[in-house]
């Protein structure tokens, strides 16, 4: 089986494994699109809290150095 044989088989099979899948309603779908914005604004909004939390504490530590 050549190059262009092999690429076939594989589009074919993963046609037959798409026609398995199960996708997901309107509703389902936006709410998994709220999950996932709302995890990434709480993930964004406690690292930047940390990253000036930890900013603070290296500035006070330089500065006792000093």
């Amino acid at each position: 089986m050549g190059m262009f044989g092999k690429v076939k088989a594989f589009i074919g099979e993963t046609v037959v494994e798409l026609k398995k899948t199960t996708w997901p309603t309107r509703s389902e779908f936006k709410r998994a699109t709220i999950v996932v914005l709302a995890g990434a604004l709480f993930i964004g909004f406690f690292v930047a809290v940390a990253d000036f939390a930890l900013f603070q504490v290296v500035n006070l530590l330089l500065d006792v150095v000093r």
